[in-house]
């Protein structure tokens, strides 16, 4: 299979990655601080993935450049198994949000209550909790742990094809 004709060189697909990547991950960062929707842990779990592989595809592009293309092919796979991992965590939350298994115990706690006013009651009642088990948005039937385990699904593929593209 190769690159010539189709227009899908592996850099093309490089680029691909890290601006949905990119993109991915801001968004989050939009919803959480634009938005107003505080993510809970496993939220926090499903952005390493993008904080790791959107720079990972950047030095491979980088190292493209500079002719070391199979090395840009190693840190491609690596990226494309780290979205892949992370679109099974999606898959895992989206299973919690819908209450098809159980979710982790951190996410059913306020966890670190600490006690700055004094009063256990007046701090409880202050306290927002961030639940791993129920989705705060949907949109198109999917939750952002949804839509964080197709995006990932998407990344890891495209950057798998880079990576075999730039043999």
């Amino acid at each position: 299979m190769t690159a010539k004709g189709d227009g899908l060189t592996a850099s093309r697909l490089a680029t691909l990655v890290l601006i949905v990547g990119a993109a991915a991950i801001l968004a989050a960062l939009a919803f959480e601080h634009i938005g107003g929707y505080k993510p809970c842990p496993l939220c926090l779990r499903e952005r390493i993935a993008y904080y790791a592989g959107v720079p990972v595809t950047l030095v491979a592009l980088v190292m493209m450049q500079a002719g070391r293309r199979g090395f840009a092919g190693v840190l491609l796979a690596l990226a494309a198994v780290g979205f892949l991992v992370n679109a099974g965590l999606g898959v895992y939350h989206s299973g919690v949000e819908w209450k098809w298994w159980a979710g982790p115990t951190a996410c059913s706690g306020a966890g670190g209550l600490t006690l700055e006013s004094g009063s256990v009651l007046e701090d409880l009642s202050q306290t927002k909790v961030i639940r791993c088990d129920e989705a705060p948005f949907r949109f198109a039937y999917l939750s952002f742990a949804g839509w964080s385990a197709v995006i990932s699904l998407g990344l890891a593929v495209t950057a798998l094809a880079a990576a075999l593209r730039s043999r």
